[in-house]
């Protein structure tokens, strides 16, 4: 009898970028499961749509250019994304010759029937103070925020993308806790946070 064999039942990122690094048409599947992260982290660097989709395209030629030279280092293939991406806003930022700014959407409140408008515009406020307090840290405690809760992406993911050990991104997490804590106590708002 001949024995079938079954793919992984669980997603194997290494075999699929040791795949696209001997047949570039296997690239697609890293695309496709990367391509919606990598275009958020892009456009809230940027701040426009068509920026953000001309630099999103750019990282995944790159990648796939350059797919021979990727080593696994025990990161995620994410994070090399997230690299080169890091690295192309920052050309980008340095053409255009301006400081790099992120783009903050409206806030968009759905109520729910259930919900008190008073809670409602509480919380819009309180989230527009915190983004007002976030806007005075500089670009890279600002990227590092961004990449920790927008990203979901861990110390040592977000070292690879800054280029930081995780040791120093533990260190600069803190510290731009402290100064977000001390921008919102100017603003007469005291957070209860364990740092």
């Amino acid at each position: 009898m001949d024995t079938v064999e079954h793919p992984p039942t669980e997603w194997d990122e290494q075999a699929q970028v040791r795949a696209a690094q001997q047949d570039p048409r296997a690239f697609g599947v890293l695309y496709e499961r990367h391509v919606d992260r990598i275009y958020s982290y892009v456009y809230h660097r940027v701040g426009n749509v068509h920026d953000a989709e001309d630099l999103t395209s750019r990282v995944f030629f790159r990648a796939m250019a350059h797919i021979d030279r990727y080593v696994d280092r025990g990161y995620p293939f994410s994070a090399w994304l997230y690299r080169i991406a890091h690295n192309l806003i920052a050309n980008w930022h340095r053409d255009k010759g301006r400081r790099p700014v992120i783009s903050l959407e409206d806030v968009v409140v759905s109520s729910q029937p259930e919900e008190h408008p008073e809670r409602i515009a509480q919380e819009t406020a309180e989230r527009q103070l915190l983004t007002e307090a976030a806007m005075t840290l500089d670009p890279v405690r600002r990227e590092l925020l961004m990449l920790k809760f927008n990203e979901g992406l861990s110390n040592a993911e977000i070292g690879q993308v800054l280029g930081r050990s995780e040791g120093a991104i533990k260190s600069l997490y803190h510290r731009t806790l402290l100064q977000l804590r001390r921008e919102l106590e100017k603003k007469g708002i005291q957070i209860d946070v364990d740092l």
